[in-house]
Formats: C-alpha cells, structure tokens, sequence
C-alpha cells in the first residue's frame, strides 16, 4: 500500500509570520501519530517558501514542501515569475495546472507540459491537477476531458515520479463533492491510463476535502490522499484530515 498524502494548498493566504505560527501549532497536533503512516505536502505563498522551509529542517516529522506553482524558462526577463531553478533550493513539489490557474490565468495543457518538464528537469516533483466543469460532467465527458489533460501534460516515458490530483473544478470551495464510488471510479481510470506507460503515481482527491468527509474518500482503494484548500488554512484542522485519513486507509 501506498502512503497515503496529504497536501495543504494555502492559495493566496497566510502572511511569513502566520506561516511559522501555523507551523508551530501543526507539528504540535501531528507529534502522536506514526510516523510512517501519512506524508504531508505544505503549499504556502512564494513569500513565507524560504521561512516555512528553514522552520521544517527542525521538525522531525515528514512533513515536505511545495510551491503553488512555476515558470517554464530557467531564467530571464519575465517580470513576477519564479523559475524551478529558485524553487529546488527550497522545495521537493510543485503544483501545476490547478483549476484556478487554467480558468483563471488561462494556462493552457501546453504550457502545462512546459512546466511539468521544466520541474522535472530541475529534480521538483510535479502535483498535476486534472478535472471537469460542471457542464462538462452533465455532458458525461469527464473522463474524455480528464484523459485530454493526463495526454497533453505528461511525457510518460521521460517523467520519473508525478502526483496526480483529481479535483473536479465544480466542487473546489462550494462545499459539494462527488461521492466517494464516484472519484473513486475516476482515480482507477487514472491509474489505468498510467500503467500503459508503465508508470504508477499516487492520485490524490482534491476538491471541498475536509475532516468530515476524508474517511468516506480514503476508504476507496484507489485514492491515495487529498489535496485540500480551504480545510488547510486550519493547523488543527489539517491535522484532523491527515489523522482520520491515514487511520481509514490502514483500516480499508
């Protein structure tokens, strides 16, 4: 069994110093559990990466980083962007093609593509975020959308590890999610569609997870973790996610 992950998506929230509180109080909350049952990714701002990085040097628990997001080009003159030169310095992650990104920013699978290289040459490990609409799931193309995406994003045969997360863009912030047998479905259809290229990857859920329904989720045998927004911005409750979360998947 794989080890069930845990990724807090901070978005444009949380200040340098509300990081390092949040820190303090999650390593707290997290000190019980076994070690080796759950890996939790924390996604801050590009402004509190280098504080929240030096703070888990000092935290014996396994806890890893991610940045939300990257440019494709290793340097230049593109004013605001981060390159994954700058960020290999303080994380292991990155988040690439998140729904806000492509609904709000425009990014495109190409340029998804681009990214996904551009970490992966740097050594950063990429969370890609695949997901239908709302009137793409009416329609019944949820997979048709999600295998366009998984095509056009990754180069299976030169991509060594990846996260997936399936975050159906209907359900991010608006409190309603698939059930369970329904993101299930969908994450075994993403691990198919791996095994051809004879890659595994853990795939995550994303998409209104939190403490009150991540054991529904994670009691599916193909959903190896969440990735949560708003249900993170809480140390506490965060925590509560990775400790039901990881008690479900050993229970299944």
């Amino acid at each position: 069994m794989q080890i069930p992950c845990f990724i807090a998506n901070w978005k444009m929230y949380k200040t340098i110093a509300e990081s390092a509180d949040y820190l303090h109080s999650f390593e707290k909350e997290l000190q019980p559990l076994p070690q080796d049952a759950w890996e939790a990714i924390l996604a801050p701002p590009y402004t509190a990466l280098a504080t929240v990085s030096q703070i888990l040097k000092q935290v014996p628990l396994p806890i890893r980083l991610a940045a939300q997001n990257l440019y494709f080009e290793e340097q230049g003159a593109y004013t605001g962007e981060i390159s994954p030169r700058m960020l290999r310095e303080l994380c292991q992650y990155v988040i690439i093609g998140h729904s806000e990104r492509r609904g709000l920013f425009g990014e495109t699978d190409r340029e998804i593509n681009k990214k996904i290289r551009a970490a992966a040459k740097e050594g950063l490990i990429p969370i890609l975020c695949v997901g239908e609409t709302a009137e793409e799931r009416r329609e019944g193309k949820t997979w048709r959308v999600i295998e366009r995406q998984l095509s056009e994003a990754l180069d299976l045969g030169n991509l060594s590890e990846v996260l997936i997360a399936y975050e159906p863009v209907w359900a991010i912030g608006t409190g309603m999610t698939p059930h369970p047998s329904e993101a299930e479905a969908v994450h075994f259809q993403i691990c198919n569609y791996l095994s051809q290229g004879e890659k595994s990857a853990r795939i995550l859920y994303g998409g209104s997870a939190n403490d009150k329904n991540i054991e529904g989720f994670m009691k599916e045998p193909h959903i190896n973790g969440v990735l949560a927004g708003g249900a993170s911005l809480s140390p506490e409750v965060f925590a509560k996610i990775i400790k039901l979360g990881s008690a479900a998947k050993i229970s299944r």
